[in-house]
């Protein structure tokens, strides 16, 4: 997965369908095991952009999202936020989830 600048969030939740951006803290054991689930996610639907970032170089997302923790997965839809994903349960959820906001 692809860290993205917040210039780069932007440009592909306004002109993909859908999109993808995981918020992660280096540091954060959970964000670990998450970034892996979705590299593993990243596989499965190779169509669907997706992106990461350190949340704490894109604090303006946090606040204007209004992040409440990491690991942290913004689903977009036609531009507009579709949902937050804070509970990364297991694979097959994931793929669920994004599947369907993908539909």
């Amino acid at each position: 997965m692809e860290e993205w600048t917040h210039k780069e969030w932007l440009k592909e939740k306004n002109t993909k369908t859908v999109a993808a951006f995981y918020l992660y803290t280096p540091m954060c054991g959970t964000c670990q095991v998450a970034s892996k689930m979705l590299d593993v996610v990243e596989e499965l639907l190779p169509d669907m952009p997706m992106g990461k970032a350190n949340l704490n170089f894109v604090q303006e997302i946090a606040e204007l999202y209004q992040v409440e923790s990491v690991p942290c997965l913004l689903l977009t839809k036609n531009g507009e936020l579709a949902e937050k994903i804070y509970a990364f349960q297991s694979v097959p959820y994931l793929y669920g989830k994004l599947k369907s906001v993908d539909v």
